[in-house]
């Protein structure tokens, strides 16, 4: 299915909020933003960069501002999108579309647009990666294949470190294993655990 198709089903389909997310749909558009499809919802750029995107949940739709931490926010209708752990992004969140502030969310779209032509964005700091321990079953594969020691020692130390983490992180013997054959394809073609997220 292509991005059309994709965004087409996600505005069409069967949902409570449906109404709602069309109508953030027409306010996203009128605004010049590019349309487009990513990580399952639709996101509107500029310049192929990230401004806005609409999505749609079980208890309500709403609006992710991407530097969100950028705008003034004078309404004080702004959430962090994942306490803790989100550092730029905030939600206008809707559980009606009666809800909708229609000129607000308007300007605080202009908002977004306009700290985006300034080149306002979130830059996260650089973590420094921790030293880490390899799992026994990844030492072990480690050893037995040359092609892969050169590929998975290739990789930059974080994405070493999230594989080491998803293996240890399983608790039963089998679901290290079947961690492990899932891994060593990606790491024979020099790709991180989480790149396709990326």
């Amino acid at each position: 299915m292509d991005k059309t198709e994709k965004l087409e089903k996600f505005y069409k389909e069967e949902h409570p909020f449906n109404k709602g997310v069309n109508e953030l749909r027409d306010i996203a558009l009128k605004s010049g933003l590019k349309e487009t499809y990513k990580w399952n919802f639709p996101t509107y750029t500029l310049n192929d960069k990230n401004v806005i995107a609409i999505g749609k949940f079980k208890a309500h739709f709403g609006v992710w501002f991407f530097n969100g931490v950028y705008l003034k926010d004078p309404k004080k209708v702004l959430e962090n999108a994942q306490e803790g752990k989100t550092k730029a992004m905030r939600h206008w969140k809707f559980k009606s579309e009666k809800d909708i502030d229609y000129e607000n969310l308007k300007n605080y779209i202009l908002e977004a647009i306009e700290n985006q032509k300034k080149g306002l964005q979130f830059t996260p700091e650089k973590k420094s990666i921790t030293s880490f321990k390899l799992p026994s079953y990844l030492l072990n594969a480690l050893e037995q294949k040359n092609d892969f020691e050169k590929a998975f020692y290739s990789l930059s130390p974080y994405k070493q470190k999230e594989y080491a983490e998803y293996i240890a992180s399983a608790k039963q013997e089998k679901t290290k294993i079947s961690r492990l054959e899932k891994i060593i394809p990606l790491i024979l073609e020099h790709k991180g655990l989480n790149d396709k997220y990326r």
